[in-house]
């Protein structure tokens, strides 16, 4: 599909031309897949028989299968039954890249593991995302928040002694990034040596990356990170405040600078002269005093009122927002951030929604959706004609049920 008119130019594909056969489910294996497709690579989604569970998850994972699986073709494959494993591995044969996220040892059984790949396609780069890299823990099965929760996130998102969950599937999105990157870096070093290499990325790895500021600091200060919602802030003003109204808005002045132009749009001159208040660090000491105060002069002025005065100002500010008020936030639809896709199943099948894009650019161009999240099995006769299968091989295989 083309989101552009025909005058815009269209975005750099430097993947373009590779190859990349992807058994994945849930988030991080199809964020990988969704990241290489984004840049051009042809992604080929191989399904069970009856389709990726994702397809028709309830409440929270709605949205997964049409956000993570845009640009890339769906072929439908009972591994189970050997025509169809034979069928993967000669669609692999053909393969730049294969990406996986299953249990460890799940995709041996099929002769789909990197050994058994490799042997014939030794340039072949084979992503796998797993809960753990190998290990004690790699025999466990890990979820987005079962690794925050044993990884110390879920302890700093929370207040405390109430340990919480971050507010998306930030292990699983950043670990499918992360096998992007690697798969990138894999591809580099196959243009100089000619050979492939298995690469790895995980769940609770990626989760102790994001925590390791946490960790330094305790190894710097010898003091453990209190959770961030009773942290010691670096800044005097760093939070949210509820104003005129019962509206809330986070407001930051993270330099004296700041502080003293915060003051003055304000007409807080008392505070800018209060000698209590003339260093950050000093502000940081008085929060207990200085925050109160605040809050009280601040409860007289609405949200806009101070959003209008923040902005004109340079000053950090943020309305309190919910995810469905951003598909009408004017920087994202003034900047092409949303774009539009059929969804492919359940109630509103064939209905148009907007998703949202990879958050960079390209030669000054977002990258866009040239396929939609595709249907259980779209592409599998042409994917299986393109293999040099015959129509009637196609229908028998249909018939044993060994592809849809």
């Amino acid at each position: 599909m083309q989101n552009t008119p025909d005058a815009t130019p269209r975005p750099p594909q430097p993947l373009a031309g590779l190859r990349v056969v992807e058994f994945t489910h849930m988030v991080m294996g199809p964020t990988c897949g969704m990241v290489l497709a984004d840049m051009g690579a042809e992604v080929i989604k191989v399904e069970p028989a009856d389709g990726d569970r994702t397809r028709h998850l309830l409440g929270a994972g709605s949205g997964f299968f049409p956000l993570f699986n845009r640009n890339k073709k769906s072929i439908g494959i009972n591994l189970r039954d050997e025509a169809g494993a034979a069928v993967a591995r000669k669609l692999c044969a053909s393969a730049d890249v294969v990406i996986e996220n299953f249990k460890p040892d799940t995709m041996a059984k099929y002769g789909l593991d990197y050994a058994a790949l490799s042997a014939t396609n030794p340039r072949l780069i084979y992503a796998s995302h797993k809960g753990f890299l190998p290990g004690p823990y790699d025999h466990r099965t890990a979820l987005d928040e079962v690794v925050q929760m044993m990884g110390g996130l879920a302890y700093m998102t929370g207040r405390p002694g109430d340990p919480l969950r971050a507010g998306t599937s930030v292990n699983d999105i950043m670990g499918g990034m992360f096998g992007a990157i690697a798969v990138m870096g894999a591809l580099i070093q196959r243009g100089i040596t000619g050979r492939g290499m298995e690469v790895q990325s995980a769940l609770f790895e990626n989760n102790v990356f994001l925590v390791g500021q946490h960790m330094l600091q305790y190894a710097i200060t010898g003091q453990p990170a209190a959770p961030m919602p009773d942290r010691i802030s670096a800044w005097a003003v760093y939070d949210v405040f509820t104003v005129k109204g019962g509206e809330q808005i986070f407001l930051a002045a993270v330099s004296d600078a700041q502080w003293a132009t915060f003051c003055r749009v304000l007409g807080f001159a008392d505070l800018q002269a209060d000698a209590r208040y003339a260093t950050n660090n000093a502000r940081v000491h008085e929060r207990p005093t200085l925050l109160p105060l605040l809050r009280e002069r601040l409860s007289l002025r609405n949200a806009d009122e101070l959003a209008a005065l923040f902005e004109k100002a340079g000053l950090p500010f943020a309305p309190i927002r919910k995810p469905e008020e951003l598909y009408d936030d004017e920087h994202l639809l003034a900047t092409g951030g949303l774009a539009d896709i059929t969804l492919p199943d359940g109630a509103r099948a064939g209905e148009t929604a907007r998703t949202t894009l990879c958050p960079f650019t390209m030669d000054g161009q977002r990258l866009g959706v040239r396929l939609n999240p595709p249907t259980l099995g779209e592409h599998t006769g042409e994917l299986l004609s393109e293999l040099g299968y015959g129509a009637g091989e196609i229908e028998r295989l249909h018939q044993q049920t060994a592809i849809s």
